[in-house]
């Protein structure tokens, strides 16, 4: 969420590169001590549990380091360690079981099922899609049919040109018309006052940090053109050993992470404090303005933090494999569960 150039839809690809060599990567924590139920005293000795980013840390993020910060996690027994990105990619550690949990989108997960990687969904962080392709205000660029003549910068991935081409054809645009360039290194900043019209980024960050450099985008959210293009993204993942060999880890490990979350939906503003404390290294302005417009979209319309639809696994993997993105048909009520959710109060 960073940077448009850490897309989920371009970190998909790394679990065919990765999935056999990561083996020794990260430790593996199956063999620490338990942790403590619901309602239960914790443990004198925590079990040390890792957590593994999608990239850096963002307010993607705020709801997993307000259960660290607050103790929610301690309280379920557990000393839980948010660590970067391995060199072997979030969901192919994760597949493989060198890692507990982790954060990746809908796409990754749908990627890897359909090629044999037992990674499942056990959350969605935020409701719906709030990605898009944006443009500064003086580009002109207010629907999809005015990509046409423009010059877009991604990294050349094959979602990227079929989500645009989908979209495109929508207003009855031709996708052949965009100038497609490489960004290279470049940020999005960088790119649109060099050599780019638009990009595609997350509002929560990208967008938030152009208002507060006073450079206002449109943004066309690819959402609002196609319900299934409304996907996850991002989610928390497990693997299907884990959930089979030690469903209360996944159970306590959930409880605290929607007691984090839902404090970042009531308390936008103490929960980005808490961030801006835990990772100093970001800027304290941005992570509170993200985290004021992100908070709500959180749990949006949903009947609980978290809370996954079958239709919308099914609709976003039925359009990648109409679009030749999947190899197979994926089975989309094996890719996600709610049952690690704490029921409603």
């Amino acid at each position: 969420m960073i940077k448009s150039k850490w897309l989920p839809l371009l970190l998909a690809g790394m679990l065919l590169l990765v999935a056999a060599g990561c083996g020794d990567s990260a430790p593996n924590n199956t063999n620490n001590t338990g942790a403590g139920g619901e309602g239960e005293q914790p443990p004198e000795k925590l079990r040390s549990v890792q957590l593994m980013l999608d990239w850096s840390a963002n307010t993607n993020h705020t709801g997993l380091y307000a259960a660290k910060e607050l103790g929610y996690y301690e309280e379920e027994g557990l000393d839980v360690q948010i660590v970067q990105p391995g060199s072997g990619g979030t969901d192919a550690m994760v597949a493989a079981g060198n890692v507990p949990f982790g954060i990746s989108y809908q796409e990754g997960v749908t990627l890897a099922r359909t090629q044999g990687l037992p990674l499942v969904s056990i959350a969605a962080i935020i409701q719906h899609n709030t990605s898009g392709f944006a443009a500064p205000k003086d580009k002109g660029i207010l629907k999809a049919s005015d990509f046409e003549g423009k010059a877009y910068g991604g990294w050349g991935s094959p979602v990227e040109e079929a989500v645009m081409k989908s979209i495109m054809e929508i207003d009855g645009a031709d996708v052949n018309k965009v100038n497609m360039i490489n960004m290279g290194d470049a940020d999005f900043f960088t790119a649109v006052k060099r050599d780019i019209d638009f990009a595609w980024i997350f509002y929560a960050w990208t967008g938030i940090e152009a208002e507060l450099r006073g450079e206002p985008l449109d943004m066309i959210y690819v959402k609002d053109y196609s319900e299934a293009l409304d996907y996850y993204t991002p989610v928390i993942v497990t693997n299907e050993k884990l959930i089979q060999e030690d469903p209360e880890l996944v159970k306590a490990f959930m409880r605290a992470t929607s007691k984090g979350y839902d404090y970042a939906i009531k308390q936008p503003e103490d929960a980005a404090a808490l961030l801006s404390q835990a990772v100093p290294d970001l800027d304290a302005e941005l992570v509170l303005a993200s985290q004021k417009w992100l908070s709500p979209r959180y749990q949006d319309d949903a009947p609980r933090w978290g809370e996954q639809k079958a239709e919308v696994w099914s609709g976003y993997a039925d359009w990648m494999f109409e679009r030749q993105l999947l190899e197979q048909e994926l089975e989309a009520d094996s890719a996600f569960t709610n049952e690690f959710l704490p029921e409603q109060p």
